[in-house]
């Protein structure tokens, strides 16, 4: 018998396994704190005697080489990766033993990266007899509905590797029968899939993949073309996870920061450090410390704290307890924020100094705004500040809106025109990251914290992109 165990990394998007028998596992694309792979070895009372990669990533920093070294496993990295470190090299069709009667075999999957490689785990029910799949770890390459991205390696490279990752996943169809289970590391809100996956906390077969997947419907021409039309921006961080995974990432430390002061946070802000804080956008909203910043904790904290701080500016976060500074703390070293500069806990009232006032700005939702558009306004009273994606933008948009999408607001804060900012998004989270800060710059805003489709039922028009399907109704 085998088992096999999901490690969720719902901040980032992505999946980690452990797979295996009775007494060894193999752990495929670990997290970089691996405290919770060792957790779940212990949970089976099996030891882990193999780790390995799908690919070098692009969107996170591996634990592989640290949990092989503390674990004594082998570690298995694609022979086409070129890294720093000593690993035991995987071609295409090496297989190794697992457990009794529990084999992994590699594919070579290129498209996601040209050395990607899947992994088949195969059961066997007698020694020495045949084996069958009883599985697929397809890393970026079949997703849920979608392949991963081709465009993460280097731009003369994209189309190439566009037509590889359809070619891959056709080989995974062929080679494997319907009833495969399809374990991707990415695609449950990770930027490295190439559109958005919404099966998220789902599971699918290679006979699902055959009846829904673009990649698996379409021939290649078609497919490529739409591909490479499709693909969106990409997280500035991503630049140097691959880097990092490639030179061998250094053990985390998940020790806690040193507690800042007031004085201590003012003068951080001073000298133009980041100061987030950590709370949700309501309570951040209603009052903060003037010059913080908002990313909330429990959402995509990672992926936008990452994408929008300037590479290497000291951090220090603001947590409403201890248990949410740690998990933040933690969450952040998986994209390379390795060391908060400090923190603090409690709230506004311990953080800011005597003498001075927190600061806040309204909260509001889209028939606020319609009602602040058509009563005593006139023109350049406000502006409406869409920090979606170009692609959401293209589905429907107010009009009149300004569009800067968030990842490039901070470099852009001077293109927002004057007037009071009417901030939103798809949902309220990204508004609320930027309201905080347009806030910090200075700008009378207000944070609309509400869903999109509302803005039809609001009374607001709204319009689509020439070419989109004209006006929405």
């Amino acid at each position: 018998m085998f088992f096999i165990d999901t490690i969720e990394l719902s901040g980032l998007g992505n999946r980690s396994y452990l797979a295996g028998g009775a007494h060894t596992a193999v752990a495929v694309d670990p997290p970089r704190d691996v405290d919770q792979v060792i957790a779940a070895a212990a949970r089976r009372g099996v030891r882990i005697s193999h780790v390995v990669e799908t690919h070098l990533h692009n969107d996170y920093v591996s634990g592989g080489l640290e949990l092989a070294r503390v674990s004594g496993a082998a570690y298995l990295v694609p022979s086409a990766a070129s890294v720093s470190f000593a690993r035991t090299a995987v071609h295409d069709g090496d297989t190794v033993v697992i457990d009794t009667g529990l084999t992994l075999r590699a594919l070579a999957t290129p498209g996601h990266t040209p050395h990607h490689t899947s992994y088949v785990l195969e059961e066997s029910a007698v020694p020495n007899a045949a084996t069958t799949p009883v599985a697929v770890f397809t890393g970026g390459s079949l997703l849920i509905g979608a392949v991963g991205r081709p465009d993460l390696v280097e731009p003369r490279l994209t189309e190439r590797l566009a037509r590889a990752q359809h070619a891959s996943v056709h080989r995974l169809a062929t080679e494997l029968a319907d009833d495969t289970p399809v374990l991707p590391t990415h695609g449950f809100g990770s930027f490295c899939a190439s559109t958005s996956v919404q099966a998220v906390g789902g599971a699918t077969t290679i006979g699902k993949e055959k009846e829904t997947n673009e990649a698996l419907l379409r021939d290649a021409e078609a497919f490529v073309a739409d591909l490479l039309a499709g693909l969106a921006d990409i997280p500035a961080y991503y630049a140097h996870m691959g880097p990092a995974n490639a030179e061998g990432p250094a053990p985390v430390d998940l020790t806690p920061p040193a507690i800042a002061d007031a004085e201590e946070i003012a003068a951080r802000l001073a000298a133009g450090e980041w100061v987030v804080d950590l709370r949700s956008r309501v309570a951040f909203a209603e009052g903060h410390v003037a010059g913080s910043l908002n990313f909330e904790a429990g959402g995509q904290l990672a992926t936008y704290l990452a994408w929008l701080v300037p590479w290497g500016k000291p951090v220090t976060l603001l947590a409403e307890s201890p248990e949410q500074l740690a998990a933040a703390q933690r969450e952040l070293t998986r994209v390379g924020i390795d060391r908060p500069a400090a923190a603090a806990v409690g709230g506004p009232a311990s953080w800011i100094r005597d003498g001075e006032a927190p600061a806040s700005f309204r909260r509001a939702t889209f028939a606020e705004l319609d009602a602040r558009r058509t009563t005593g306004c006139t023109d350049g009273d406000i502006v409406v500040l869409d920090v979606r994606r170009a692609a959401e933008r293209a589905d429907g948009h107010v009009e009149g809106s300004v569009h800067i999408p968030l990842h490039t607001l901070y470099r852009r804060l001077d293109e927002v025109p004057a007037g009071e900012v009417w901030v939103h998004c798809a949902g309220g989270l990204r508004a609320a990251i930027a309201a905080s800060l347009l806030d910090a710059a200075g700008r009378s805003v207000v944070a609309v914290d509400d869903g999109f489709p509302s803005a039809v039922a609001a009374g607001l028009t709204v319009r689509r992109s020439r070419g989109a399907g004209g006006p929405a109704a």
